[in-house]
């Protein structure tokens, strides 16, 4: 690495610790879910430089978290339709905070672009398919897992098997069908 990609690295950490002041669970979450990111990437043939994009957008996927209100974002029970609404920008925020960086650019579109559905019903943008950048597709579904698999606020985490259900079932609704494909099996053998 290059003193300028050293620099960027050591800020993305930076924001990574500043994001886990706001809320303790967030920074281990990112952090996972860059390692199976990346691991799912590699199963997808995703090249070398695309893969340092996929980890820097999956470790700052909720970086727009910053700007949602404490008392929604640390809310213990369900979330009213107007909180929901609120919290649903974070994608956006993130997007916006990092766009104007040359270098994250490629990660302000995963982070813009994670809670898009393959069938177009996620957020913020409602695309669908294709038209969702394949590098959110993989953090998506990995996002979802790491998720399902630790313990929230709300809820304990569940169990291995139901989470692999659970993205079954997503694919083709939720999730890209060939990531998918390729995630199940990869977490069969790993996990």
């Amino acid at each position: 690495m290059n003193d300028l990609e050293l620099a960027y690295e050591a800020t993305i950490d930076g924001w990574l610790r500043a994001l886990a002041l706001k809320d303790a669970q967030t920074e281990g979450h990112s952090v996972r879910l860059a390692e199976l990111s990346v691991a799912l990437g590699h199963e997808l043939d995703i090249d070398k430089e695309n893969l340092k994009h996929l980890r820097r957008g999956a470790l700052l996927h909720d970086i727009g978290q910053i700007g949602i209100p404490d008392l929604i974002l640390k809310k213990a029970g369900p979330l009213t339709e107007e909180e929901r609404k609120v919290m649903e920008q974070h994608p956006k925020f993130g997007y916006d905070l990092l766009a104007p960086i040359p270098f994250l650019q490629t990660a302000a579109e995963i982070i813009y672009c994670h809670h898009e559905h393959w069938d177009g019903s996620g957020y913020p943008r409602g695309l669908k398919g294709t038209d969702i950048p394949l590098l959110a597709r993989i953090v998506s579904a990995c996002e979802v897992w790491d998720a399902l698999m630790s313990d929230q606020p709300y809820r304990k985490a569940w169990a291995k098997e139901d989470a692999q259900n659970y993205i079954d079932l997503g694919s083709g609704h939720q999730f890209d069908p060939e990531v998918v494909d390729a995630f199940l099996p990869y977490i069969k053998r790993k996990h």
